[in-house]
């Protein structure tokens, strides 16, 4: 039984992963076995069209702490990890994608990063122009990887694309932010649901807004007068 406030939530969006699923369950039992702390696991299943929600429902019979979600019809990753994280019962919540190329083992522990010569330009580029519009000073805002407490998580309002801009947006909300090195693995099963283009596109928008909405945030400390 999954206790009423886990230590940590173990949050993933679901979108055509079948094969992936049980592995990624797996790894992630293994990671946590051990570990001084209780944890839950919630899957988002974003209108799925294979076998992945079939695969999370009967997966429940070995991982009783593992909490399905539905959407009727595809939302995108943003609105999945969204509804996954107000869900979330853990005082932290940490994300990860359903494909496998992040690292479970990595939620403990942070282990280096590596990437093909082509994606590390690309992520290298990408975070440069993000963090250039935003004024940040983030690494490698495009990992799915991220830990955060879930009081954090409760004063934000995400639209599409903004999970990509959790950091600068925590950051926004007066949170610190740290970064660490984490193992990055190639995808095996399926195929990714984006392309350098339509990503570029996307984030340059993305970045606009993150900027517009960084000067514009109000900031201020109040006290009551005795």
């Amino acid at each position: 039984m999954v206790s009423a406030q886990p230590d940590l939530s173990v949050v993933f969006p679901v979108f055509n992963e079948e094969e992936n699923i049980p592995i990624l369950l797996d790894e992630i039992a293994a990671a946590m076995r051990g570990q001084p702390w209780s944890y839950e696991m919630v899957a988002v299943d974003d209108g799925s069209r294979d076998r992945s929600l079939e695969v999370l429902r009967r997966s429940r019979t070995n991982y009783p702490n593992l909490r399905v979600l539905t959407f009727e019809k595809n939302s995108g990753q943003t609105a999945a990890l969204d509804a996954a994280w107000r869900a979330a019962r853990g005082k932290y919540v940490v994300s990860l994608d359903a494909d496998l190329q992040n690292d479970p083992a990595d939620i403990p522990p942070m282990m280096n990063r590596q990437d093909t010569w082509t994606r590390k330009m690309q992520s290298r580029i990408g975070n440069g122009v993000r963090n250039w519009i935003t004024g940040d000073q983030i690494t490698d805002t495009g990992c799915s990887l991220k830990l955060v407490k879930r009081e954090a998580v409760d004063r934000l309002s995400l639209y599409t694309g903004m999970h990509r801009f959790l950091p600068t947006l925590v950051r926004m909300r007066g949170y610190k932010v740290v970064e660490m090195p984490v193992n990055h693995r190639a995808r095996k099963f399926g195929v990714s649901k984006y392309g350098a283009m339509n990503r570029a596109m996307r984030g340059l928008v993305d970045c606009l807004a993150v900027r517009w909405m960084s000067k514009r945030t109000l900031n201020y400390r109040v006290k009551e007068d005795a």
